[in-house]
């Protein structure tokens, strides 16, 4: 398979066995990273639950269990408590226990200097990408401490030091924040808190667009400056793919990190955020 399209089938590089017996949550899957780490953990072993609120993740699960894997799809709209809470009572009321939960839900929806935001654009950035990790963090913590154990996986971003993406990096900040926080919390449960920063990733066309396409010229050429910089910053001078996104989150997400809580890897060739 093209490790830079997880609809194709299983990931090229995979550890047989290494989430067997376990129960994975993935939230954000219908498409990109998170699509690309449910497809991983399901041909590791894991009962695989896929959370979006696109439709799009019931293809998605069916595509695993295609190709050999234990995947169920739930829709539910994780800026709301009510929508990330009802998404874990879900894989509970399938499953009896959660393991681990990948919290890979955000994205930039808009890209322009940051006095060009809205008000209203600028409160849209910091519902999508913070409160679905906020939420779901508190709604799956009750219940890893009542088993005494269990891996939370964020999704962070190396754009917190990124060009024309204020809002954004404001809401992926805070997602290290609760990575960090929360980490000391959930230790003395056995629970680790970790996370990624990914920086720019080569995915197929989005099915489901996170916001509206450029349009004017100014608008594109805010759009080339994110790229630019991204590329920019990074030492490799490229974008990633899908398959080196997805390897960092579930080896975290794995018994091999058990020694490795309150991290932020920074996964985005070499540009530390």
């Amino acid at each position: 398979m093209n490790p830079a399209n997880p609809a194709g089938g299983r990931p090229r590089a995979i550890s047989p066995g290494r989430f067997a017996g376990k129960v994975v949550v993935v939230t954000g899957a219908a498409q990109g990273i998170g699509r690309a780490v449910a497809a991983r953990v399901a041909a590791e072993g894991a009962d695989t639950v896929l959370v979006d609120r696109a439709d799009l993740v019931h293809d998605a699960a069916g595509q695993i269990a295609a190709d050999g894997g234990s995947a169920s799809a739930v829709t539910a709209d994780l800026e709301s408590y009510a929508g990330a809470g009802a998404a874990i009572d879900a894989a509970l009321a399938r499953h009896g226990r959660i393991d681990v939960l990948i919290n890979n839900v955000g994205g930039t929806i808009w890209a322009k200097p940051y006095e060009h935001y809205e008000p209203e654009q600028i409160s849209l950035e910091i519902q999508r990408s913070l409160f679905p990790t906020l939420w779901t963090c508190r709604a799956v913590m009750p219940h890893m401490i009542s088993q005494q154990g269990g891996v939370i996986v964020n999704v962070a971003s190396v754009a917190t030091r990124g060009v024309n993406r204020v809002p954004y990096a404001a809401a992926k900040g805070g997602v290290k924040a609760i990575t960090a926080a929360l980490a000391l919390e959930a230790a003395p449960h056995g629970i680790r808190v970790v996370a990624t920063a990914p920086g720019g990733t080569e995915a197929p066309p989005r099915k489901v667009a996170r916001g509206p396409r450029p349009e004017s010229e100014t608008e594109k050429a805010w759009y080339r400056q994110i790229v630019e910089q991204t590329i920019d910053s990074s030492l490799m001078k490229r974008y990633g793919t899908l398959d080196e996104q997805a390897g960092p989150i579930v080896f975290l997400a794995s018994d091999e990190a058990s020694y490795i809580t309150g991290s932020v890897l920074a996964v985005a060739g070499g540009d530390l955020g």
